[in-house]
């Protein structure tokens, strides 16, 4: 069997991990090991905070529809039972960005189902 050699091989895999790391600091720039370690660590982190994004929207968008309507006379909570009470089918991204562009039919959609419940 013939002899193969790899260094090319070897070397362009490990260019394109350095390059993937380009401008990190120390070892993590420069080094095979520790680079591989902190791009592994960063793919980990970036799928747990995809996931974590979700939950940080729809606490942001809780704040705002609690912001919205407490000058209308309700609290958070009581709007949303009567959201579910009056078979409203909007979720909270759609509330918040009605409560912040157009704040009459937020305030409208409130009365509306103030009258309902």
């Amino acid at each position: 069997m013939t002899r193969v050699k790899r260094g090319t091989i070897k070397m362009k895999r490990r260019r394109n991990l350095l390059r993937r790391m380009k401008g990190g600091r120390f070892a993590i720039g420069s080094k095979e090991r520790a680079t591989r370690q902190a791009l592994f660590a960063a793919a980990r982190h970036s799928f747990q905070h995809r996931k974590k994004k979700k939950g940080e929207f729809r606490r942001l968008w809780n704040i705002q529809i609690n912001a919205a309507v407490r000058p209308l006379g309700l609290s958070y909570s009581q709007f949303i039972h009567a959201l579910q009470k009056a078979g409203v089918a909007l979720n909270r991204k759609m509330l918040a960005t009605l409560a912040q562009q157009k704040p009459e039919r937020f305030a409208a959609l409130v009365e509306h189902i103030r009258s309902k419940v």
